[in-house]
């Protein structure tokens, strides 16, 4: 989140960020790739499972993550990275809701407790106090923000969920699981930039023409940084499970607050 509001300019991004999303799926690609061409130079080879049953379940969470992505961007666009941070964290109570439906896990009462607690405590970081001068709204944000705030907890839970339900349905290996998940996540992150150009009129020429315009090195930071959370969440999925994930990316609200301070002047509230 911080280092997507820093990529920005007067609250606007100067390069096109869906082409982010797309260099990311390809980073990720590449290093699974890499990974799994030195995992079958081993003996015994990787586990690869090819059937189509398999490998048709691999570009759902593709498409979820490819919205969500995009999302992610058009949300920090109204909301400040804290705010975001904060609401980012509804995914945990999606995710128990989720866990217990889809993967048939049950939750301990204390980990319900600390679900419950956390939605309220992020409803209530929200709404303004009593003695701030503007009252005419009251959340501190334009209810665009949280709209796709909201969405975008939701689509990181189902996405994650998901992904978890793959990468445990059998014994593959991890870099192959990845390989599939990736390898289609980079096409429909292509198709929706070939779907701009379409819808734009090739105004500005064909995407891969303009692919870098507008970058700087924050961005590239950006770009690494999506990639690389992508890769460490896999193996949290294949290896721990949602809830781990979701709590350990709960405990960088903290850090986002801080470095919000002394970046963007941000000024933390008692709520």
């Amino acid at each position: 989140g911080i280092l997507t509001t820093l990529s920005q300019s007067n609250g606007k991004y100067k390069y096109d960020y869906a082409t982010v999303p797309f260099l990311a799926e390809v980073f990720k690609l590449i290093i699974s790739s890499v990974f799994l061409w030195r995992e079958c130079k081993k003996l015994p080879p990787p586990k690869m499972t090819t059937d189509w049953k398999t490998v048709r379940l691999f570009p759902i969470p593709s498409v979820i993550y490819l919205i969500h992505n995009n999302v992610q961007f058009a949300t920090l666009m109204y909301v400040d990275t804290s705010t975001y941070q904060i609401m980012g964290n509804l995914k945990i109570v999606t995710t128990g809701i989720l866990f217990r439906l889809f993967l048939k896990k049950k939750l301990s009462n204390l980990q319900w407790m600390a679900i419950i607690l956390l939605a309220v405590g992020t409803t209530m970081s929200q709404v303004k106090g009593c003695g701030e001068a503007s009252c005419d709204s009251l959340f501190s944000a334009p209810i665009q923000g949280y709209m796709l705030g909201i969405l975008s907890a939701c689509l990181s839970a189902l996405a994650g969920v998901y992904t978890e339900f793959l990468m445990k349905q059998n014994n593959d290996s991890l870099y192959w699981q990845n390989v599939q998940l990736y390898t289609f996540g980079a096409i429909f992150n292509m198709a929706r930039l070939v779907v701009d150009d379409f819808r734009a009129g090739y105004e500005k020429g064909p995407w891969w023409q303009r692919l870098f315009n507008g970058y700087s090195i924050t961005t590239w930071m950006v770009v690494l940084n999506l990639g690389s959370t992508g890769l460490l969440v896999s193996w949290l999925m294949k290896y721990a499970d949602n809830i781990v994930k979701v709590y350990s990316t709960s405990m960088a609200m903290l850090l986002t607050m801080v470095l919000s301070v002394f970046l963007f002047n941000f000024k933390p509230t008692l709520q």
